[in-house]
């Protein structure tokens, strides 16, 4: 997890559409600092920076400092909005962060050694089902990703979160199931079905027949 990264804001005095408008034309980004029982902080922070930030990859899992008009913050970017017509970021949500705070991430899942896993030499592809795993953990403790081993796996082997050796204080936000991260597939393998794809398969099959029994009623 980077956790040195500055970025220059000044509080945002004035709201509404046409202020975040005028905000935008200027290089800037309307943005909001909330959390840690403290009241919402309306800020304005540069446009060219955010955005080279949000395309370079870990944005949502980086603990920045925003020097606010001179007074420093600790926050994680929460959520973000983007033009739906020329992609331009549009508004960003800061979640203030200290040493104790947990928080929920996508981490990205990473396979290593892909090269000489012997499920793929024989003639196997890697199967890919999340390309993420959603945990739960301290704030100044997020791994910048979930790295996972391919040199010792077959044709025919899952890879499940149980495989996984998370980090000590991250644990998976999904805790009820070893669910599916990847699959070592046959040649033939992309049709045969993993636990969460027949599972989501026979939830909409179910529901297809309730809705033709409500019509033929």
């Amino acid at each position: 997890m980077s956790d040195n990264a500055e970025l220059k804001a000044s509080v945002r005095e004035a709201a509404g559409k046409g202020s975040a408008r005028k905000l935008r034309r200027e290089g800037m980004v309307p943005a909001v600092i909330y959390g840690d029982k403290k009241a919402p902080l309306p800020i304005a922070v540069p446009y060219k920076e955010s955005f080279l930030r949000l395309h370079a990859g870990g944005f949502m899992t980086t603990v920045l400092t925003l020097d606010v008009d001179g007074e420093k913050h600790r926050v994680i970017p929460k959520d973000y909005q983007l033009s739906p017509v020329r992609d331009f970021l549009e508004h960003v949500d800061f979640l203030r962060v200290s040493k104790n705070t947990k928080v929920t991430v996508d981490i990205p899942v990473h396979f290593l050694n892909e090269d000489i896993c012997p499920g793929i030499k024989s003639g196997g592809a890697l199967n890919i089902v999340r390309h993420t795993v959603e945990v739960l953990c301290r704030a100044d403790a997020i791994p910048e990703s979930i790295d996972i081993d391919l040199s010792s796996l077959q044709m025919g082997d899952g890879i499940h979160i149980s495989f996984v050796t998370l980090p000590d204080g991250v644990e998976p936000t999904i805790r009820d199931r070893d669910f599916t991260i990847a699959t070592i597939a046959s040649p033939a393998g992309f049709s045969d079905k993993t636990d969460e794809e027949e599972a989501e398969e026979a939830a909409a099959a179910e529901a297809e027949d309730d809705e033709s029994e409500s019509t033929e009623e």
